[in-house]
């Protein structure tokens, strides 16, 4: 349906728009401009995208199925080595969170209790309009705390523009809730009742409105927790383990450590992979642990789309509605399955139909 808006109706819409976005906490710090005192508005499209209902429900409904999948690939120490077996040869930062995880396994793992917290990404396919997964992030997953704003912001300009009718069309969006339900349950898992959640973010966070409403919200849900929030680098000064491997940061024993960097190489310095380490020998809850971090590799990605592999994780019903949601992907190797067909490919194929995700996901 086509909006009839003015050039000056339309600017005047943004203007509300992007004011709105400020007032209700849409926003990140400038890159440019970087000031802790101030943010813009993070950015949006002005009018929702049209997906259909039958295809977004279908992709929602597959979701438990995913988190079941990536839960069993993380555990698979086999699985993972086979997968990775290449990988690590070529690429320093696998290898390094490899070798972490080697150092784990045959440790044994501390903590028992693992908590997923994922973001599944999708485009749409222009020939069949059907939704396909594109990356599975396992790490760091950003926009979870954001997007009920977004969705709010979406709802107030379709009543701007007189679109009521659509207000019902709109999904609902509880990530932020359902993210932090699931922290205050592992931390309720925990029980330990002194003990604080850790948030380990950037030397400088840009999107802190995102990670603020995640704490404000843990805060809403249980007022008993206390959200500790560190760099790698002040976890270096101030992390140890107690005699029982329990992680002390400062004064405070942590329940659950949540990664908000780290997925990245230049995250790291010898100092930083050091406390890596000793966060993944304490008996705190990783989220993720170094397995799951793996697991979300594209690597590990490609391989499972490969035929036949699904199958080793989950029955065939969902092995076949998983495959159906995921996109070609094809690796770079030519020695590798699909390797010789990605080369054709990117001979052939005109720009912009082949998209190159890089191995580790970048932010």
């Amino acid at each position: 349906e086509e909006i009839n808006l003015t050039d000056e109706e339309l600017q005047e819409l943004i203007e509300k728009a992007k004011d709105w976005a400020l007032m209700h906490g849409a926003g990140m710090r400038s890159k440019e401009h970087f000031s802790y005192n101030a943010i813009n508005f993070a950015p949006f499209t002005l009018y929702p995208t049209p997906i259909k209902r039958e295809h977004f429900e279908e992709v929602i409904a597959l979701q438990p199925a995913l988190g079941e999948l990536m839960h069993k690939v993380a555990y698979d120490h086999d699985f993972l080595t086979s997968a990775l077996e290449k990988t690590i040869k070529v690429d320093d930062f696998t290898r390094r969170l490899f070798n972490i995880y080697e150092i784990i396994y045959k440790e044994g793992f501390t903590q028992e209790i693992s908590l997923e917290m994922t973001r599944s990404d999708y485009l749409e396919d222009i020939v069949t309009q059907r939704l396909k997964q594109v990356e599975f992030n396992t790490i760091a997953c950003s926009f979870g705390g954001m997007s009920p704003s977004n969705l709010r912001l979406q709802s107030y300009i379709l009543k701007e523009i007189g679109h009521y009718d659509k207000l019902k069309q709109l999904p609902e969006n509880n990530a932020l809730s359902g993210y932090c339900s699931g922290m205050v349950e592992a931390w309720r898992m925990f029980n330990v009742a002194e003990a604080s959640i850790l948030f380990v973010v950037e030397d400088i966070t840009y999107n802190i409105c995102d990670q603020r409403f995640m704490e404000f919200e843990i805060r809403e849900q249980e007022p008993k927790i206390k959200v500790v929030r560190r760099t790698f680098k002040e976890l270096h000064k101030e992390a140890k383990l107690g005699p029982n491997k329990e992680l002390f940061v400062g004064k405070h024993r942590i329940a659950i450590v949540y990664y908000r960097c780290g997925y990245v190489p230049q995250h790291y310095t010898e100092d930083c992979w050091q406390v890596r380490l000793l966060i993944e020998r304490s008996d705190s809850i990783k989220c993720p642990n170094i397995q799951y971090h793996l697991a979300g590799t594209k690597k590990v990605q490609e391989v499972l789309a490969r035929p036949k592999v699904l199958e080793r994780f989950v029955d065939d019903n969902k092995a076949r509605r998983i495959r159906n949601l995921f996109t070609d992907i094809f690796p770079l190797d030519k020695d590798e399955p699909g390797g010789v067909e990605a080369e054709q490919l990117l001979r052939i194929k005109p720009d912009g139909t082949i998209a190159l995700l890089p191995l580790i996901r970048r932010k």
